[in-house]
């Protein structure tokens, strides 16, 4: 039997479920009583906080010396039996695995002949493969009840229905590559703009404006099937948020949702789609200024049912990151501090291994500083930059040196930013990012650090407020200033509030402004 490591059986058994683990338990009701030691190796992984093998082993093994193979033996014979379990579990919940197990018992009644058994079992089978659109499955059962007319010589049965049979085959395989070509161009167009949230490039934009230029996103006509349609969708949606196209951005967010709402027997067997389906247009609505749409969009995804623990993860994440977004942007950093804490609360409940403590780093920091708190957004903006896979976040490195340039100014450490001022623009320089907001910024920090006193520091903030008017609208600067507000960075200054107090006012000024 092939060794089973400890840590891996581990997270195993801690990412169970409370309905999965008492499945478990029944599973395993009858096995012989020499087996045993599987269950309370099974009960000490599940009690135990932290990993520590040489605990377990004394658990299992208390007062006595055990060969180093009989100890791998019985985790490896726990891991299978434990997969075995999550397979049969799966079988009563996921419909893939109720379709299959359907198909499994029609070749197991067919090897002995019981042939009418085998018809029931099909036209279930091929109802609920229609129905959730399983189209590999549907043209399993077509083969099958082929076969099994064949078998029966039931020329009958093959003279009525063949037309109908070859009909629906051939509608489910182009419903198959319909699919499996709008997941194509799905991936093509997410996988092109993976290293940028937001579009920074006029030759990235020109290959995303190529990708979606494709027959098939041209009208929602071509797609054959729900499936199909969401991805339309999602597609449409990914790249108008790559392109800033806000409006368009918004409704084929709305269009998505409703689309996906339609069908809500979907979505009680995967989630993950509509997850994301929600914080993206919960993102166009705060950029359109359509707040109450944006709580609305928050509440239903804060009262999911997730079906995965990978789905609790994303609800998690993506319920905090809009929050956070959202306090930000209006101000409320006092409240999204509490959610902060709340956010980290909640994290202690997941796998390290698969928790993203990193993608909330920002917006820790983000909130810290608009709390006033700048040791604490610099620890936070440290974390992020610390991070290995913050190069897949190229949108934000630009953001991230000018942010740590900022906070230095405001803990007044004057000494260290002439050094961290070079030192950002060599970076930059290097990662041919160096644009024109950038280069403007850094040129108004080297005029800060001139200043004299408070007159020559006001020109300077008011020479760099100029330059953002007529910057903000290009957008390589748009991408950036929709995470840290610098308009009201540089207004705060000027008006001697503070940075909170800013971007309240001028987010009131705004609503009202719509109202």
């Amino acid at each position: 039997m092939a060794k089973t490591p400890s840590e891996k059986l581990y997270r195993l058994i801690q990412g169970l479920t409370p309905a999965e683990k008492r499945y478990f338990k029944l599973f395993i009701r009858g096995k012989p009583d020499r087996d045993s030691k599987y269950l309370q190796l099974f009960e000490a992984m599940g009690n135990m906080a932290q990993f520590d093998d040489e605990a377990l082993r004394k658990i299992i093994y208390p007062d006595q010396a055990v060969e180093s193979r009989k100890y791998s033996e019985l985790k490896a014979y726990l891991y299978e039996l434990l997969l075995k379990s999550l397979q049969s579990f799966d079988e009563q919940h996921a419909i893939d695995f109720r379709i299959n197990h359907l198909l499994q018992s029609v070749a197991v009644l067919f090897r002995r002949s019981h042939y009418d058994a085998c018809e029931e079992l099909l036209e279930k089978a091929a109802k609920l493969a229609r129905q959730y659109e399983c189209f590999t499955q549907l043209l399993e059962v077509i083969r099958w009840k082929k076969h099994l007319a064949y078998t029966r010589m039931d020329v009958d049965y093959l003279h009525k229905h063949f037309d109908q049979l070859q009909y629906t085959e051939t509608q489910a395989l182009d419903q198959l590559r319909n699919f499996a070509d709008y997941r194509k161009l799905f991936f093509q167009v997410y996988t092109t703009i993976k290293r940028e949230a937001q579009h920074r490039g006029e030759e990235r934009m020109r290959r995303l404006q190529k990708l979606v230029g494709h027959e098939l996103l041209s009208s929602t006509d071509q797609a054959l099937s729900h499936k199909a349609r969401v991805l339309y969708y999602r597609t449409l949606n990914l790249y108008f948020y790559a392109a800033l196209e806000l409006d368009q951005f918004y409704d084929t967010g709305k269009k998505l949702l409703e689309i996906l709402e339609s069908q809500p027997h979907f979505l009680k067997e995967n989630l993950s789609d509509y997850i994301a389906a929600l914080s993206n247009f919960i993102l166009s609505c705060g950029l359109l200024k359509r707040y109450d749409e944006v709580h609305t969009a928050l509440n239903k995804l804060q009262i999911l049912k997730p079906l995965t623990e990978d789905d609790r993860r994303k609800i998690h994440r993506q319920y905090y990151t809009n929050k956070f977004v959202l306090c930000i942007f209006t101000g409320a950093f006092e409240d999204a501090r509490q959610e902060m804490e709340h956010c980290q609360q909640e994290a202690e409940q997941f796998d390290p291994h698969d928790y993203e403590t990193a993608s909330f780093y920002f917006q820790y920091c983000c909130i810290c500083f608009g709390c006033g708190d700048y040791s604490g957004a610099l620890d936070y903006l440290n974390e992020w930059l610390n991070q290995p896979r913050t190069v897949e976040r190229e949108d934000l490195q630009s953001l991230a040196r000018m942010l740590a340039l900022i906070i230095h100014f405001e803990m007044g450490n004057t000494v260290l930013l002439e050094s961290l001022l070079r030192s950002a623009t060599r970076f930059l320089q290097k990662k041919n990012r160096l644009y024109d907001l950038e280069r403007r910024f850094f040129q108004f920090m080297a005029e800060l650090m001139r200043a004299a006193g408070r007159p020559e520091q006001r020109l300077a903030f008011q020479k760099m407020q100029q330059d953002l008017r007529e910057l903000a609208n290009w957008p390589e600067a748009q991408a950036l200033l929709q995470t840290f507000d610098l308009e009201a960075w540089l207004e705060s200054k000027l008006t001697q509030r503070n940075f909170a107090q800013t971007v309240r006012a001028k987010w009131h000024s705004q609503r009202n402004a719509t109202v």
